[in-house]
């Protein structure tokens, strides 16, 4: 069983967040990732379950949390999935990158940015400029902060004005059925 514990988001869900979902769901969540985490990978279907089973009622924000002394690849992981973001494929990298975490190098995302029809120079001058180290560090930071220390993390709450989140902690690759109570619960539904 997963533990709950209050909690509260201190910077709204934004423009440089990677959202999927409506942005009047009522219940946001905001996962804490790292793309080099196997728990990470094992806890998307539950998510991908969450977007279809409360349609228009959940979104899901993606925030990095690179764990680099455990994962060494994380960092660059992140920021090739940004790079592919500015191309319109943040979320396809970012499943891509996962299903190859066992692997990952320069050469991987190389091959993962042409399997995904990316302008490949494009991509490469991202990576090779660190465009994106600054906002990974933002949401490291954000984390830290709000007590995130392992991966994957989740804030699950109601959607406030402002696109604010209070609500909860999630930790681990929890199943399904845990997130749908507590989404049940934050709708109002028994």
């Amino acid at each position: 069983m997963s533990r709950h514990a209050p909690f509260t988001l201190t910077v709204p869900v934004g423009p440089t967040d990677h959202v999927l979902g409506p942005d009047h769901a009522p219940v946001t969540i905001v996962e804490y990732g790292d793309l080099e985490c196997p728990n990470c990978r094992q806890a998307a279907p539950a998510v991908k379950l969450l977007l279809s089973s409360f349609e228009n009622k959940v979104r899901v924000a993606y925030r990095h949390f690179p764990l680099e002394g455990v994962h060494p690849h994380a960092e660059l992981a992140a920021e090739a999935a940004e790079c592919a973001g500015e191309q319109g494929k943040f979320w396809e990298m970012r499943h891509s990158v996962t299903l190859n975490a066992s692997s990952l190098s320069p050469m991987t995302y190389d091959r993962l940015a042409g399997e995904l029809g990316l302008d490949a120079p494009r991509f490469s001058a991202c990576i090779a400029a660190d465009r994106y180290q600054a906002e990974i560090e933002r949401d490291v930071a954000e984390a830290m902060k709000v007590g995130v220390s392992g991966t994957p993390s989740f804030v699950l709450g109601a959607t406030t004005p402002g696109a604010t989140v209070e609500g909860q902690k999630i930790v681990g690759a929890q199943p399904f059925p845990v997130f749908e109570a507590r989404i049940k619960a934050l709708l109002g539904e028994h």
